[in-house]
C-alpha cells in the first residue's frame, strides 16, 4: 500500500515541479534581446501577459505536433470560435489535467488502494482530454448542419446560375441568403478568392476545413468541371438531386433506428411500470387470500 501512496504522490509532484521550472525558467536572454530591439519596456501588464505565453509554451511543449495537427483540423472543423484558438486549448490542457490529479490524489490519500490510484490517473485524463471531447462534439454537430444545409445550398446556386449568374457568384448569393455555418464556409471561400488564391486551392481548402463526405464529393465535381469545361448548371443540377437523394435515405435510416433504439427503454422502463399499475392489485389480492 505504501508503494502504491508513493507512487500516486510522485505522479502528481514530478509533473507540477517539471510545469513549474518550465514556467519560471525560459530563455530570459533572448526575450529580453527581443524587447530592446523593439524598443518595449517591461511593465507591470506585460508580466501577465508574459506568464500567459510562458504557459502555451510549455502547453506547446507538452504536447505532440501530431497531437497538436489533430487539435487544429478539430477546431477547424467546429469553425474556430474566437473563445478558444489552439494555443488557448493547448495552455489549459495541462492545467486541468494537474487539477483532475490533484482532485484525485486528495481522493487516493483518504484511501490508498489500488482502485484509487487507477481513479486517480482516469480522473487525470478525463480532464486532460475535456476540451477534445468537447471540441470534437461541437465539430460534429456543426457538420451535421452542413449536411443538412447542403441540398437547399446548392438548390440556390442552381437558380442563380440558370438565372444568369456566374458560379462565383451564385456561390455568394448563397452564402448571403444563409444563416448556417455552410453559408460562413461559402463565404470565406469567396474571400479567399478575391485576396488572390486559386479557385482550386479555395475549393480544396473547402473541402479539407469542412470534412463532410458530401461536401467534398460537390468541390470534386465543381474542379472537375472547371478543368474540362463542363457546363456548371448541369453539374448543379446532378449535385442537388443527389444530395436531395442522400437526405431522403438519411431520414428513412434514422426512422428505421427508431424501433431498434426505441426497445431497450421499452423493455427496462416502460413495460415493468406497466405490469406494476396492471398486475399489482392482483397480485396483492392473490397474496391477501392465500395468506388467510
Amino acid at each position: 500500500m505504501q508503494v502504491i501512496a508513493y507512487a500516486g504522490i510522485l505522479a502528481i509532484v514530478a509533473p507540477v515541479t517539471l510545469l513549474t521550472f518550465l514556467v519560471f525558467t525560459g530563455d530570459r536572454a533572448g526575450i529580453r534581446k527581443i524587447q530592446a530591439n523593439l524598443g518595449m519596456q517591461v511593465t507591470a501588464k506585460s508580466g501577465s501577459i508574459d506568464v500567459k505565453e510562458r504557459l502555451t509554451q510549455v502547453g506547446e511543449r507538452l504536447t505532440p505536433k501530431g497531437y497538436a495537427g489533430w487539435l487544429d483540423k478539430q477546431l477547424a472543423g467546429a469553425g474556430r470560435p474566437k473563445e478558444w484558438p489552439l494555443a488557448r486549448i493547448i495552455m489549459i490542457k495541462p492545467m486541468l489535467a494537474l487539477a483532475g490529479a490533484g482532485l484525485g490524489l486528495v481522493f487516493f490519500l483518504s484511501s490508498p488502494s489500488a482502485p484509487n490510484f487507477l481513479i486517480l490517473v482516469a480522473v487525470t485524463a478525463l480532464c486532460y482530454f475535456v476540451p477534445d471531447i468537447l471540441i470534437r462534439s461541437n465539430a460534429q454537430k456543426r457538420r451535421e448542419a452542413i449536411r443538412m444545409e447542403l441540398p437547399n445550398a446548392l438548390d440556390q446556386m442552381l437558380i442563380s446560375v440558370q438565372a444568369g449568374l456566374g458560379f462565383e457568384m451564385a456561390m455568394g448569393r448563397a452564402g448571403s441568403n444563409g444563416s448556417g455555418p455552410l453559408a460562413d464556409e461559402l463565404i470565406r471561400t469567396l474571400q479567399d478568392i478575391q485576396v488572390g488564391r486559386s479557385r482550386k486551392d479555395a475549393y480544396l481548402a473547402l473541402a479539407d476545413r469542412v470534412d463532410v463526405p458530401d461536401v467534398r464529393s460537390f468541390v470534386r465535381a465543381v474542379v472537375q468541371a472547371d478543368a474540362y469545361g463542363v457546363a456548371i448548371a448541369n453539374v448543379l443540377k446532378a449535385q442537388a438531386q443527389d444530395m436531395r437523394i442522400k437526405r431522403k435515405q438519411r431520414a428513412e435510416e434514422h426512422a428505421m433506428k427508431m424501433p431498434v433504439k426505441m426497445l431497450f427503454p421499452l423493455i427496462f422502463f416502460i413495460l415493468p411500470t406497466l405490469f406494476v399499475v396492471v398486475l399489482g392489485p392482483t397480485v396483492l389480492s392473490i397474496v391477501e387470500m392465500f395468506s388467510r
